[in-house]
């Protein structure tokens, strides 16, 4: 027996012999003692079931502990999706239950971490679901619920998968954000329009630019942002296109009034624009309101002033005009085309900057026609060269005392060498010059006129006339040597006569008048008839020198004219 009990059963067993002891010195007697033991009898057994019913209870409440335990295991387990089972035993109940006890509360403490993990997930799914929405935080007003009873692994890899892809739809749309405030902001830089104003009026977070993750993703603020930068767009492209217009106008006027370089330079900023595509733009401010309001106030004083100036310009052109028609020995009526102008310019029916264009083609076309002209030119050139040296030349093999010691001779006989040689090439220069410029005719389809002559009658005209001279050299040479046959004769027959001696440098042949500058000119022949008349002259004067103003003289023939 245990200690205990034994303990109990001496303490109750002293206690009844003191109250027997009480009971003989009350003088109690036997039935009432009888009465009084069977009474704490009673109360003795009362107190034993009461004892049983709690201890039975006890059982009960351990063996409910342990089934709802059980219960609560398979629940968690089902709930978490964990498939190892457990077995509380054979041993006693409270054995049993501390066994169980630390399963369950390894099973509950996983389930309020599946939970946290659940609801934080699903809180930043809810927070991103309402970022891309646009209503904000407004939708979180209370944590989300939780089915607890369905918390296995593959639903929260599932809503955790959800939640990243969400993250990278979010991460794209905070990088387009991102892009489109650059955008914004370089567009803003080169029109000098408020950047801040404008992304602000899309949405407030957009203008602060320390806190990237909070900026609005939603679908309405980057439909926002995309209309803002196509109207940016849109706006910068008006004005590069104002601005270019502008610009072009700018050159123009400068061009028509001749304007210093050192005032174009004041526009440079504007003028680079000319030629520049809307994407190769990027300087800050160069499509500013002011600068295109610059340019126009710019532009409008340039066509006051051209206004005033027109006229000048008007004359500028055709004297431009006139000096190419003159260099390459083009016909132009100076004083009926000024007069034209005149009338067109007072009558106010024409617009001067289309008379200006007009004269500008008019321009381009004269210096196209007189680079078509310039090879024929060039050997017109040559030719005038050769004939006034073979003009020359013919002077100065009639002068007796060329080859006297005078100053100057021995520049006359290298000059006489080289235009012997050069004379020698005249025949070729005529014909390739005639099949130059007929070859020219037939491409353009008109006469090829040298100073309101055809160029092809003239080299006609002087071939013709060429000819003549030869012919009359031929025959003058001829004459001199029947007269010095003649000569020989008579002094055989009557004697020598006495020789006349002239000053030095006189020529025999400085006699009668020279003919007209004009008769032997190649650039004012007009036609064959006029050969023809001075071929009956130089029949009749054969001794005078053709074109004998324009023949360049030594000191020895200057004095002996």
């Amino acid at each position: 027996m245990p200690p205990s009990h034994s303990h109990s059963t001496t303490t109750c067993g002293s206690l009844l012999q003191e109250l027997q002891i009480i009971w003989d010195e009350i003088g109690e007697s036997d039935s009432e003692r009888d009465k009084m033991l069977l009474e704490l009898e009673q109360e003795c057994l009362d107190i034993y079931r009461r004892k049983v019913e709690r201890t039975r209870k006890y059982k009960a409440d351990l063996h409910q502990t342990l089934a709802e335990a059980e219960a609560e295991i398979a629940n968690l387990t089902v709930a978490l999706g964990e498939h190892a089972s457990f077995s509380r035993g054979n041993g006693p109940l409270k054995q049993q239950v501390s066994a169980i006890r630390p399963v369950l509360e390894d099973l509950r403490s996983k389930k309020e971490k599946r939970i946290k993990e659940f609801s934080e997930t699903h809180c930043q799914i809810v927070r991103i679901c309402a970022e891309i929405a646009g209503s904000g935080q407004s939708v979180i007003a209370s944590d989300p619920q939780v089915d607890e009873s369905n918390l296995n692994l593959k639903k929260l890899g599932d809503l955790k998968a959800h939640l990243h892809d969400l993250q990278n739809e979010k991460n794209l749309r905070l990088h387009k954000v991102s892009n489109h405030i650059n955008a914004i902001h370089e567009l803003s830089l080169v029109m000098s329009i408020d950047f801040f104003e404008t992304v602000n009026e899309i949405h407030p977070s957009l203008s602060d630019p320390t806190n990237s993750q909070s900026k609005s993703i939603s679908n309405d603020s980057l439909a926002r942002l995309t209309g803002a930068i196509y109207s940016l767009k849109q706006e910068k492209l008006q004005r590069l296109q104002k601005l270019q217009g502008l610009g072009s106008a700018l050159i123009k006027l400068w061009n028509l009034l001749d304007t210093p370089v050192v005032e174009q330079r004041k526009f440079d900023h504007v003028t680079s624009l000319a030629s520049s595509l809307i994407d190769e733009v990027s300087r800050q401010g160069c499509l500013a309101l002011d600068v295109l309001e610059q340019t126009e106030v710019e532009v409008e004083r340039l066509n006051i002033l051209k206004a005033s100036k027109m006229k000048e310009l008007v004359f500028k052109r055709q004297n431009e005009l006139e000096e190419i028609y003159r260099g390459v020995h083009m016909d132009v009526d100076s004083d009926a085309a000024r007069q034209i102008l005149i009338s067109l310019i007072d009558s106010g029916n024409v617009d001067l900057s289309d008379l200006l264009s007009s004269m500008d083609d008019q321009i381009a076309k004269a210096k196209e026609e007189a680079l078509s002209r310039k090879d024929i030119l060039d050997k017109v050139e040559k030719w005038k060269h050769a004939s006034e040296e073979e003009k020359w030349l013919h002077e100065y093999e009639k002068d007796e005392n060329r080859y006297s010691a005078g100053r100057g001779a021995h520049k006359n006989l290298k000059r006489a060498e080289k235009a012997r040689i050069l004379v020698s090439k005249i025949t070729s220069l005529i014909e390739n010059l005639t099949a130059k410029t007929k070859a020219w005719e037939m491409e353009k389809g008109i006469p090829f006129l040298y100073d309101k002559a055809p160029l092809l009658h003239v080299l006609d005209e002087y071939t013709v006339q060429r000819q003549e001279r030869e012919e009359e050299k031929r025959r003058s040479r001829e004459q001199k040597r029947l007269q010095e046959q003649l000569a020989t004769e008579q002094e055989a027959i009557y004697g020598s006569k006495p020789t006349i001696k002239k000053p030095l440098g006189q020529s025999n042949t400085m006699v009668g008048t020279p003919m007209s500058r004009r008769a032997m000119t190649p650039s004012n022949r007009h036609g064959i008839s006029g050969g023809k008349d001075r071929r009956e002259s130089g029949r009749v004067t054969n001794a005078i020198p053709l074109n004998y103003v324009a023949l360049p003289k030594d000191d020895s023939v200057s004095r002996g004219s």
